[in-house]
């Protein structure tokens, strides 16, 4: 299984929520939108440990079992396709998540958020973290 972090799961790994850490440990490839990657960097920059945070995200990603997953025309029409569902339902999420949702259907990941609103999302594997 792989399993693609959503920001609120990267954020609780670096603080050690051991749910999060036993799907990483399990899995056998992390992936990383670079959604997620442009949601953590702008929080980076809003906060007080920018060098820190940088420092760890870089090394996060030097790591061989971690991909960061890159915006294709595929990830677009997929975002399009979950846009247009969650509008018909009036079930709307924030546009950032839908982009990440895309990503973990694209490639086939669980995507592991504690944000309960990817349950409205029809076919993405979303796992909430225990």
């Amino acid at each position: 299984m792989k399993v693609l972090l959503d920001t609120s799961a990267y954020s609780a790994l670096k603080r050690g929520h051991e749910g999060v850490a036993e799907l990483v440990r399990r899995s056998q490839g992390i992936l990383f939108s670079v959604v997620v990657a442009g949601e953590l960097l702008y929080g980076f920059r809003s906060g007080s440990k920018l060098a820190e945070n940088l420092r760890e995200l870089k090394a996060f990603f030097a790591n061989p079992y971690v991909a960061v997953v890159d915006v294709t025309l595929d990830t677009a029409d997929r975002f399009s396709r979950i846009a247009s569902s969650l509008r018909r339902r009036g079930t709307p999420i924030p546009t950032n998540d839908i982009w990440i949702a895309a990503h973990a259907m694209e490639t086939g990941a669980d995507l592991v958020s504690f944000d309960r609103h990817f349950a409205q999302v029809e076919g993405v594997a979303w796992v909430e973290p225990a």
